[in-house]
């Protein structure tokens, strides 16, 4: 054996082999793009020195005059509509609204125009989300999964022209609604567990015998399912009797199924959290189709995990964020309000250090949110693919949309516990957990896909050495593998001297735009001193686990977190960049700032505190993290960011923008107006604590005006009005006569 096959072989095989599991997830088509430099601002964080400059260039996402006039007609049409109360009451969407999104093509903005569609960008389909998801999560998730986690991005990545041709416009026009059954039984995130089966055989299909798939299966959690009409349906693909000639083609595979077959059975339903979007299970007996089922023919037979982990990548990165964002910014512009108008101890309790607390983190995170949502929708409109991105996303955003919603539900107490018209938080705190479980379990992206699939995707050089692993034993291989393996060392020693400066200078001398003044300068000095910092300790984690750290799932879901924070944080600059550097929503920057850091010195901590190889973990604390903490946020800067949501601004318009009652009595109409008078009286207010005086004696001396004294009646009334919460009857509360029978019956 020579040097170079012992380097390769015996030093080097073992310490990547946990990188080799992430291959399949990849396509063809992602593989070629990494080999080609194709990659995303992820992968300058990965190489640990980002070049700020790439970031602050990138076309930043907007809509055209049709998408935005769809999201000022249809879209704001559609949310008049909406009653999120009576649509919970109700169990269902009404039929007015099913028909008004299906002639409206609302489950076809991502399928082009040629086919019927609406041919949305994806920061347009983001947009409509959102804009829905702040009036009814039911509406928004109805209107979302068709988009994302429909069978439509598979047809258009993978599908064949006739698939397309045929299913797409139905699809688009709505006389299709469609489904993807993933989730079996008894295999949750673990796909591959699956033990939903189509085997190979002939079976009669519309009177001839054909060669196809007799199906079994049984799936839960599948949303859209109970009223689908066709199903985009995972399954283990197996052929015994070899009649495919392609031993290959065995495995998950996915094939698009009408619900009206025979051994189908859709309709029950599941009640996730409390939320009616229409969700349940769905199985199959004995249901046999064609092979020119499977989504893109026969050829695409067992590379479902690759197209599903290809095609829904989009979707992570659209769907919940663009929920989770407005779930934050709804909770911003309400509990802003809420705050300013609601007092206790004489003073509004938005004044309040403890209450400030919150909603300056509510601030932030509103802010944070969009701003991720922004840069990541102008990747995808970019012809990136996102794959670690929208891991980040899905599990970030759905992470802080539960962190925001509880500072809100914190801060409005009572009003928002009791369940009602009147309560506009309460059905986005009851759907939070669905977010954080749906799509890929946070739990599992955060600890085993976001650095995992991070390293492969995103280092300069673990993808060419993991191929280069499963060549021919030839000299040809050996050099390429020795080009990159040396290409790599390089890379590792300048990052080792990169971070050692960086750390010991606070990264006074790393790269940073000049424009944006010293405080933007400092903060990207900062990032750039974590990157370098995270890439080292990736490194060497990579080194010392080797296969190991895999297994090492708190290691990997902490190197995520830094990864995520760098991201978010590059989302935050990238977007008061765009802005045109505003002073007035530098706040909400810095704090962000200040909270990331502390995140990511923190967990690089923990890493370090937890790498069992202590040597490598003691040289590396010395040279990332000397001196002492990062204590995040300071007080005063809490507070700043709260007055931004206590009062009217245009920074706060920013914030909460595209948050708007529709309904002229609703419950946020109430609430909006009572800010708009509780703000427009203050000086009145205080006419009056300074005369210690009531409305009447105010009058009656000359202090008010009967005008003026009848301006802050209303405001009274109206702060009343909003206060309040709802009360039933008893009867009101009692099931309907037909849900009482079975009861009466069993009795």
């Amino acid at each position: 054996m020579s040097i170079r096959t012992f380097r390769r072989d015996t030093l080097t095989r073992p310490i990547f082999g946990w990188a080799r599991t992430q291959l399949p997830s990849l396509s063809e088509t992602e593989r070629d793009a990494i080999d080609a430099g194709e990659v995303w601002w992820d992968a300058d964080l990965f190489s640990g020195n980002p070049d700020w400059n790439k970031l602050l260039t990138v076309t930043p996402a907007s809509l055209s005059e049709k998408e935005q006039a769809f999201l000022d007609g249809p879209c704001e049409e559609l949310c008049s509509m909406l009653d999120d109360w009576e649509i919970t009451r109700a169990g269902d969407l009404p039929d007015s609204v099913w028909t008004f999104l299906k002639t409206n093509r609302f489950f076809g903005m991502i399928i082009p125009e040629k086919y019927g569609g609406l041919g949305f960008s994806n920061y347009a389909h983001s947009e409509v989300v959102r804009r829905i998801s702040t009036c009814s999560v039911t509406a928004g998730v109805t209107v979302m999964v068709p988009n994302s986690l429909g069978p439509g991005e598979l047809l258009l990545q993978f599908g064949t022209d006739e698939q397309r041709d045929y299913w797409l416009p139905r699809l688009a026009g709505g006389q299709e609604i469609p489904a993807f059954a993933l989730t079996s039984e008894d295999a949750g995130s673990d796909a591959s567990a699956m033990r939903d089966t189509g085997v190979v055989c002939k079976g009669k299909w519309k009177g001839k015998e054909t060669l196809g798939l007799r199906l079994n299966w049984s799936k839960r959690y599948i949303t859209l399912g109970p009223v689908s009409t066709v199903l985009g349906l995972a399954f283990k693909l197996e052929d015994p009797e070899g009649l495919l000639g392609n031993a290959e083609a065995e495995g998950i595979t996915c094939a698009l199924i009408p619900t009206d077959l025979k051994g189908v059975n859709i309709g029950r339903r599941h009640i996730p959290c409390g939320q009616v979007f229409q969700n349940g299970p769905n199985s199959g007996k004995d249901v046999f189709v064609p092979l020119d089922h499977i989504i893109g023919g026969p050829d695409f037979a067992g590379k479902g995990w690759m197209m599903l982990m290809s095609a829904l990548a989009a979707g992570r990165g659209i769907s919940l964020p663009s929920l989770s964002c407005a779930a934050a910014s709804l909770s911003a512009h309400a509990t802003g309000a809420y705050a300013r108008i609601r007092q206790q101890f004489g003073i509004p309790v938005g004044k309040f250090e403890g209450v400030q607390q919150h909603l300056g983190r509510l601030a932030a995170n509103a802010y944070t949110l969009d701003s991720a949502r922004k840069l990541t929708c102008a990747g995808l409109d970019g012809g990136r693919r996102l794959a670690v991105i929208s891991g980040i996303m899905k599990s970030n955003a759905t992470y802080r949309m539960r962190e925001a919603v509880d500072d809100a539900m914190d801060i409005h107490a009572g009003k928002t516990v009791i369940d009602g018209p009147n309560n506009y938080l309460g059905n986005l705190h009851k759907s939070v957990p669905v977010g954080i479980t749906v799509e890929g379990a946070n739990i599992l992206t955060r600890n085993m896909i976001i650095f995992g699939q991070g390293a492969i995707r995103c280092h300069p050089y673990l993808l060419d050495e993991v191929l280069a692993l499963d060549t021919k034993d030839d000299d040809k291989a050996l050099d390429q593998f020795d080009k990159v393996f040396w290409a790599h060392v390089g890379h590792s020693i300048k990052t080792l001297f990169r971070a050692w400066g960086r750390a010991w200078t606070g990264g006074a001398f790393a790269p940073a735009p000049t424009h944006g003044g010293a405080a933007a300068a400092s903060i990207y000095r900062r990032m750039s001193r974590y990157a370098a910092a995270f890439a080292l300790i990736s490194d060497f984690a990579l080194l010392t686990l080797g296969g190991s750290l895999k297994r090492k799932e708190m290691l990997s879901a902490r190197l995520g977190d830094v990864l995520s924070e760098l991201y978010l944080l590059s989302a935050v600059m990238k977007r008061w960049h765009d802005d045109g550097h505003m002073a007035a929503d530098f706040p909400l920057v810095e704090w962000t700032a200040e909270d990331s850091f502390a995140k990511i010195a923190s967990s690089l901590d923990a890493v370090l505190a937890n790498l069992p190889n202590r040597a490598a973990a003691f040289f590396l604390r010395m040279v990332t993290l000397p001196g002492g903490s990062n204590r995040g946020a300071p007080d005063d800067l809490t507070r700043e960011c709260a007055e931004l949501l206590l009062t009217p601004s245009p920074t706060r318009d920013r914030l909460t923008r595209g948050v708007r009652a529709v309904s002229g009595d609703g419950a946020l109409r109430k609430l909006e107006e009572a800010f708009a008078l509780v703000v427009a009286t203050e000086p009145l207010r205080r006419k009056l604590r300074d005369a210690k005086l009531s409305i009447a004696d105010a009058v009656a001396n000359g202090t008010l005006s009967e005008k003026e004294a009848d301006q802050l009646r209303k405001t009274e009334q109206m702060v009343d009005a909003v206060v309040a919460v709802d009360d039933f009857d008893p009867s009101e509360i009692l099931r309907d006569e037909s849900r009482e029978q079975p009861r009466e019956a069993a009795q």
